[in-house]
């Protein structure tokens, strides 16, 4: 029964439709005021109906204080690595360290392909994300004066100039369901975050955790050094028998159930609503926190 000790962050994740642009942006400064810790936005480059989510959210960290910014997450075959990762540390550093990395191997092909992306299988998709996490930290590690080389199959560095460095230890997190990518996860990265809509069952979380951890001792890394994230869905609203539908007190208790049970460190709900981002950021992100911190006391 895995806990992994986190201290527990929340977020929300906001469609980037570029129908009312200013919309967006203000759903990202209403969770900031909300007190969430997090704004994300999925990155689908091929939608037309989408802003570009590079660009929203370098707007976002320009428009907000406090709160940290993610794609959620970064479509890598249409990103090359090597301007990801400067990009990435430019925007840490601007935004004086609230930009993190959620990053994807790749999905829907087709639209991929027709911006000129590269058509992977599954397997190539799992070893071209294994490289360019290679290629990103090397980016960032900017005090390192040997030579810049990665000889991957899908990407190449060859004594490119390192930096720069971000302003702070930029998270990798990777959406991960499959066990070479949740290997992948504990070998190199520095979370998971799945969605619960796409999950079977919660029991998928300690098939994925029991994954992460052996790869991540088999690394030499502790399991902890991963934190565990979870994209969430649901309604306010009466109470009832069924997972995140009922009032922010049942949804504080089950999500302080699941972190003790499953690990989980950060929620992330999926809401284009104000109502919602505040309920989840002023009633339910509080209320969690308390009962997770009194059974941790309690033990």
């Amino acid at each position: 029964m895995p806990d992994y000790g986190h201290d527990l962050t929340f977020g929300s994740f906001i469609t980037p439709a570029n129908a009312a642009p200013e919309q967006v942006v203000g759903l990202a400064r209403e969770s900031e005021d909300a007190g969430l810790d997090l704004v994300t936005f999925q990155d689908h480059p091929y939608q037309p109906g989408f802003l570009d989510t590079w660009t929203l959210l370098s707007y976002v960290a320009a428009r907000t204080e406090r709160v940290h910014v993610s794609a959620n997450v970064t479509n890598l075959p249409l990103r090359p690595p090597a301007v990801l990762a400067r990009a990435a540390a430019s925007l840490d550093l601007l935004s004086g360290g609230r930009f993190e990395l959620g990053l994807g191997a790749g999905g829907f092909w087709d639209a991929i392909e027709a911006m000129g992306g590269r058509r992977l299988t599954p397997a190539q998709a799992v070893d071209a994300l294994d490289e360019a996490i290679d290629v990103i930290r090397g980016f960032w590690d900017a005090g390192n004066t040997e030579r810049f080389r990665v000889d991957g199959t899908y990407y190449q560095v060859n004594g490119a100039k390192r930096g720069p460095a971000p302003a702070h230890d930029i998270g990798i997190w990777l959406g991960a369901y499959k066990p070479r990518m949740l290997r992948l996860v504990g070998t190199k990265a520095d979370g998971w975050l799945p969605s619960l809509a796409y999950l079977q069952s919660l029991d998928q979380l300690d098939e994925g955790n029991a994954i992460i951890d052996e790869a991540a001792l088999a690394a030499g890394r502790e399991p902890g050094a991963v934190r565990r994230l979870l994209n969430i869905g649901g309604r306010f609203g009466p109470p009832s028998d069924r997972l995140l539908s009922g009032p922010p007190r049942q949804w504080a208790e089950q999500l302080a159930a699941i972190s003790l049970r499953y690990g989980i460190g950060t929620y992330i709900v999926m809401a284009d609503d104000p109502v919602t981002l505040r309920t989840f950021g002023e009633e339910v992100a509080p209320e969690t926190r308390r009962l997770v911190a009194a059974e941790r006391a309690g033990r």
